[in-house]
């Protein structure tokens, strides 16, 4: 038997889909419009920053950025074409890659991010109090688990 959402589940389901959907366009427009990157682009600078050597196995940074494996390679493409990341084979498997942050990846990833901040800002934080930015990062950390 299906479990239909009453009025206040779907209230909140609604908010979040639109809430969710203008923020990232509206942070993607901003990043596009300042660095050339997309909001992708930046994610996939972000985790492999973060990583030792600045590598991350494609297999894996697809599950960190939830996107399908084919749909990351092809975002890989682009980003090597444009010398941001660039490919290594993984020496413990020959049919595994490695996608690696290049120095001019980095230098992108730099410039974009306090124009990034600055739009998570004004499209997100800026709107909210210190308990609301509290309790949505309890309540999206409780969906991470």
């Amino acid at each position: 038997m299906t479990r239909w959402l009453d009025d206040d589940e779907m209230a909140f389901w609604r908010a979040y889909t639109v809430a969710a959907g203008r923020l990232n366009a509206a942070i993607d427009a901003d990043l596009r419009a300042e660095s050339g990157l997309t909001l992708d682009d930046y994610e996939v600078l972000v985790h492999l920053s973060e990583a030792p050597d600045r590598r991350v196995r494609m297999s894996e940074l697809a599950e960190r950025v939830v996107q399908s494996r084919s749909r990351l390679t092809q975002r890989i493409d682009r980003m090597v074409t444009r010398g941001l990341v660039e490919r290594q084979q993984c020496p413990d498997d020959r049919r595994g890659t490695f996608a690696v942050l290049t120095d001019e990846g980095m230098t992108a990833l730099e410039a974009a991010a306090p124009g990034h901040v600055a739009s998570v800002r004004r499209h997100l934080l800026d709107h909210l109090d210190v308990t609301q930015i509290r309790a949505g990062a309890d309540l999206f950390g409780t969906l991470l688990d």
